[in-house]
């Protein structure tokens, strides 16, 4: 049995009413448009949204590779959402030499993995390595007080203002920002909170 952190999204033992859940499902569902070639979901957890991604767009994905630091959580995936076109892969997100060891990719997605590293920089400058020219970066985190600052959530180093968030892709081509609310995605609307930020960043070609 895999340990219910609180953290940690378990399909197979949460409601379908439960609110993280849609917001999880949500995300791998927006992503599924961009979806192609070889992908890298970085941080897949139980491996459910690497799955959805696989089963939807089979005939336009040649395989993903999804990454996680913890055994555990890669064992349970392998168990419960295996999938001819997923590979489940142990490495931190943190690691420097991460493009050595994963090579390059058309799509990544990272969702809710911004939030819990400390070496922010480093993490994001794999990313941008190991994207092809002309491929495309899906990146959510939540709002919060700021980097460096306090947050209730116990798992998270820092959450990022909307402002710290749309700093970090200057590098790329194009970028497109996109706003959760519970299932809800969509371009900012004024005068509406929104407690997540996606980035849809495409690399120069």
């Amino acid at each position: 049995m895999l340990e219910n952190t609180g953290e940690r999204i378990i399909p197979e033992e949460m409601p379908i009413t439960n609110g993280m859940l849609l917001e999880h499902l949500a995300r791998y569902y927006f992503a599924i448009y961009y979806a192609r070639g070889r992908v890298l979901d970085i941080a897949c957890g139980t491996g459910y949204g690497s799955k959805i991604m696989a089963k939807a767009k089979k005939k336009e994905i040649n395989e993903i590779i999804a990454v996680d630091v913890d055994e555990d959580t890669l064992k349970y995936a392998r168990q419960h959402h295996y999938h001819p076109l997923v590979q489940y892969v142990k490495a931190n997100a943190e690691d420097e030499t991460l493009p050595d060891q994963l090579g390059f990719f058309d799509v990544i997605t990272s969702f809710e993995t911004l939030e819990h590293l400390a070496s922010e920089e480093i993490f994001l400058n794999s990313l941008y390595k190991m994207l092809k020219p002309g491929g495309t970066l899906i990146l959510s985190t939540p709002f919060g007080a700021g980097r460096g600052k306090p947050t209730r959530e116990p798992f998270h180093y820092h959450q990022l203002t909307e402002d710290e968030f749309t700093d970090l892709f200057k590098s790329y081509g194009e970028t497109e920002f996109y706003y959760q609310r519970s299932v809800l995605i969509e371009p900012k609307r004024e005068g509406k909170h929104y407690p997540f930020g996606i980035a849809v960043c495409r690399k120069n070609k």
